[in-house]
């Protein structure tokens, strides 16, 4: 499967480069929520994010692709983290979570989706316009 980036194919380097980045931004989103939320308020927007902006900052390719990665992933860490901090009573395990999620409430779901949106946005990458001397 061909991937389109700006050049026009797919270079494995910058996708490595920009996984790295998810990596380094869903860390940094996941501990900068704990802060937010230690201090009373709720920004699960927050670690899909930047995981994405991770990724799009170490990419440095835009390719509609890497978007659709970082925004399954940032849901992905956007559901790890509502586990980890609201698990359920009756059952704490992420499995239950998943197959329990029409029970999540609705505002935890609607940030958990801005939080898969903002990783697609800063993970499609931007390219940055030459300067003319």
């Amino acid at each position: 499967m061909q991937v389109r980036t700006t050049n026009g194919k797919f270079r494995i380097v910058p996708f490595l480069k920009g996984i790295l980045g998810a990596a380094v931004g869903g860390v940094v989103g996941y501990y900068a929520f704990r802060w937010v939320y230690s201090q009373g308020f709720y920004a699960m927007v927050i670690p899909g994010a930047a995981l994405g902006y991770g990724f799009g900052l170490l990419s440095r390719d835009r390719s509609t692709v890497y978007g659709i990665v970082c925004a399954i992933l940032a849901v992905g860490l956007g559901l790890f983290t509502e586990w980890k901090f609201f698990p359920f009573i009756k059952d704490d395990r992420f499995n239950y979570l998943i197959t329990h999620i029409h029970e999540i409430v609705p505002v935890h779901l609607i940030m958990i989706a801005l939080g898969g949106l903002c990783g697609y946005w800063f993970g499609i990458g931007h390219t940055t316009v030459p300067s003319r001397r």
